[in-house]
């Protein structure tokens, strides 16, 4: 006999078992004795809508089998509501959870849930994500429910120095770069609208908008060749309203088509071939791109190439 089925707790639940299709199951799943009986008092209590606190003692069970059972999350975070379960307490047994599943969405999903209902940040609450952020500082997971955090407890003001002291210890970190767009651009964005457009037509003062063009340009400088500075430059300036031709002298820093043994960035020549583009520089343009195809970016050639046909020019052959 299993755990459940010995206890005196559960003497009044009849289980309802796993029904793969038969005593013969084509393909049934090889669960284990443990899971599979937890599992038929779960179906038993669900279906009778049990919700108790012997409830949530079976689901941590499973849960710790089984982390990814959404059915199992969405049903805790009812029970948890329904019996009025402290929801600090509700977090706190989630965080070992979450530090030993990484990468597992449900455990995010229902911390989310419980925490919009919360009326007030707690405490210790960012202080948990930096532990999460130390096990692996680009966790999808934790960035989604950071961003929703900050919006629904209005952390905009204080959520800048963290996203710097992201970049100062890795310039490279795509995922900062991402959030400290989010802090800054999405703030008075409509979450609800979710096309460019709605998003570009939210101003943004002018002395924000050179802040970040400096800080930007600084990043760069740092580390020519990453890639998530110069994706947030061309926002920017989109941000601005402007095209990229004030910012010609700075892209020619790190690379001159003109001189292609001094090319510090790969990300520079895309970001001219665009530039001369603007300008009606089609000659100088189709130089960028050819030197992206030939010797800083051929395993690319192919969208190289793509980007030359729209300016009417030939293909390039690249390494070979």
């Amino acid at each position: 006999m299993g755990k459940y089925a010995e206890s005196e707790e559960w003497e009044d639940v009849v289980p309802i078992p796993q029904n793969d299709g038969g005593p013969n199951p084509l393909a049934a799943i090889a669960y284990t004795e443990e899971y599979s009986e937890a599992m038929s008092y779960l179906r038993a209590v669900m279906a009778d809508n049990e919700k108790s606190a012997r409830v949530l003692e079976l689901i941590q069970d499973i849960i710790q089998m089984n982390p990814a059972h959404y059915t199992v999350w969405l049903y805790r975070a009812s029970i948890v509501f329904e019996i009025k379960r402290d929801l600090l307490l509700e977090l706190e047994w989630l965080n070992p959870i979450s530090l030993k599943h990484l990468k597992n969405y449900q455990i995010w999903h229902h911390r989310q849930t419980i925490m919009a209902h919360v009326q007030t940040l707690p405490p210790n609450e960012l202080s948990f994500l930096s532990q999460m952020f130390a096990k692996d500082v680009k966790n999808y997971h934790v960035w989604s429910y950071r961003q929703w955090l900050v919006r629904h407890f209005s952390l905009w003001d204080s959520e800048l120095p963290f996203a710097e002291s992201l970049l100062k210890a890795d310039v490279r970190n795509n995922s900062a770069w991402n959030h400290r767009w989010y802090i800054i651009f999405a703030r008075n964005v409509d979450p609800t609208k979710g096309s460019r457009e709605d998003a570009d037509a939210v101003t943004v003062e002018p002395g924000i908008i050179e802040r970040e063009l400096e800080y930007t340009k600084d990043a760069i400088r740092l580390a020519p060749q990453n890639q998530s500075p110069w994706n947030y430059l061309r926002g920017v300036l989109r941000k601005k309203g402007k095209g990229l031709a004030e910012l010609k002298e700075f892209g020619e820093e790190f690379a001159d088509v003109d001189r292609e043994d001094e090319v510090r960035s790969s990300h520079a020549l895309d970001f001219l071939a665009d530039l001369y583009a603007e300008q009606k520089c089609k000659e100088r343009a189709g130089m960028a791109l050819e030197l992206l195809v030939r010797r800083y970016d051929p395993i690319r050639k192919n969208y190289w190439n793509y980007r030359r046909s729209l300016l009417g020019l030939k293909d390039v052959e690249g390494v070979h």
